[in-house]
């Protein structure tokens, strides 16, 4: 099973969300995509479930030598959460990842201000929360935006992706209320392989998909 782009996906998510939101399993709903990607989906299913979209800036924290390489990630003005497998394998310490976190932290905070422009963060508490991305690797940068949310969340704490691998849906369902994932295909290596169209996405893009919702 391959989608043809995000929105296409967005729409197959918000179907499965509707379902769940008729059976009354998701009152008051508000959407919190991560960007970049994760928004085109989350548009699909604000517009579905008739909700407020927002975002929620997560950055990776990737290896000094190999910055694709994520041995972590931080959402809002949370702690980074780190992969201590993968620090332990690479012989890394939190301490030797401290200028990266920084340099990270400040394109978070620049993402923040840009994509809000000085909108206030939705009222979140007692809410139906449903965090949006377009895919689950290793959940990293998931396990850090539902862990900064955990505080803010009274009501039930969801996360939603169209595909995602097993592993990381699963450890997802440690950390989230529901997990809400339509494919878990074992032969998982990357996202943008179940996706015949995966552009990487703009800031532009990102405002355009807000601006729309929020018109």
């Amino acid at each position: 099973m391959r989608f043809r782009d995000r929105r296409q996906a967005g729409r197959e998510l918000a179907a499965r969300l509707r379902e769940r939101r008729d059976e009354g399993a998701l009152p008051d709903p508000v959407v919190l995509a991560l960007p970049r990607g994760g928004v085109a989906v989350a548009a699909e299913v604000a517009r579905a479930l008739d909700a407020p979209l927002d975002v929620l800036v997560v950055r990776k924290v990737g290896a000094p030598f190999h910055e694709e390489f994520g041995v972590g990630a931080m959402a809002g003005d949370g702690v980074p959460v780190f992969d201590e497998d993968s620090l332990r394998r690479l012989g890394l310490s939190e301490a030797d990842l401290a200028p990266v976190v920084e340099r990270e932290r400040t394109e978070l905070r620049r993402r923040e201000e840009l994509y809000r422009h000085g909108r206030p963060a939705p009222e979140l508490r007692g809410r139906t929360v449903i965090v949006v991305d377009d895919g689950l690797a290793t959940g990293s940068t998931a396990r850090a935006a539902l862990r900064a949310l955990r505080s803010q969340v009274s009501g039930h704490l969801v996360l939603a992706a169209p595909v995602g691998s097993p592993e990381a849906a699963a450890l997802m369902r440690a950390e989230a209320d529901e997990v809400v994932c339509l494919y878990e295909p074992a032969a998982f290596m990357a996202v943008g392989q179940w996706y015949e169209e995966f552009d990487q996405l703009t800031d532009e893009d990102v405002l355009a998909a807000l601006h729309q919702r929020q018109a």
